[in-house]
């Protein structure tokens, strides 16, 4: 034990030890420097504003300030936005991030999806509307033929064009509903007379 003391307090010892702090040192300084030169320290872009941009001008735009994306795909149309343009971004516009830094896109789509007509054949104007708002459509309008159920859908309406439960529809599209007066349609009330 007492060798190892002397070799501690020996002069081969402390120069050991002092070329050992001085690599070190040297090699903390080098890494650090190094660190320095490819992680851009202190160099940011700051990130634009690519909202309502189309997908085309994106790409120059990120491109001239460094940057990459990924564009990720948007379930819910959006009225406010031109078609297959950036509705949303991630950094958002104004944040500092370090070139080639990914930004992610999500992009409006062509429209609204398409949802299926509810079975409201045979069912209340009242309860149809409900169903339809349900599922994200609208009533534009009622209008009535002479038939018996007062009030009762008999038959829909879109565009001028008739349609049928299990038809797909745009989101927020506007229906007809077509409902009875509660009156006996002439050929009914024709054909009862002569019986």
């Amino acid at each position: 034990m007492r060798n190892f003391f002397n070799f501690l307090r020996s002069k081969v010892f402390l120069i050991q030890l002092g070329l050992a702090l001085l690599v070190s040192i040297l090699l903390i300084f080098l890494v650090l420097r190094w660190l320095n030169s490819t992680t851009n320290h202190g160099e940011f872009v700051e990130v634009p504003d690519f909202s309502k941009m189309s997908v085309p001008e994106m790409r120059a735009s990120i491109a001239e300030v460094g940057l990459r994306y990924e564009v990720l795909d948007s379930a819910n149309f959006n009225p406010e936005y031109p078609r297959f343009s950036i509705i949303e971004q991630n950094p958002p516009a104004g944040n500092k991030v370090k070139e080639n830094r990914k930004i992610y896109f999500t992009v409006n789509p062509s429209g609204y999806k398409k949802v299926t007509v509810p079975k409201i054949i045979q069912v209340t104007q009242r309860n149809a509307a409900s169903m339809l708002r349900a599922v994200g459509l609208d009533v534009a309008r009622v209008t009535y033929i002479d038939e018996l159920g007062k009030d009762m859908v008999y038959q829909l309406k879109h565009k001028g064009k008739y349609i049928k439960p299990g038809d797909k529809l745009p989101k927020t599209s506007k229906v007809e509903l077509i409902c009875g007066n509660g009156t006996i349609p002439e050929e009914a009330r024709i054909q009862a007379d002569s019986e």
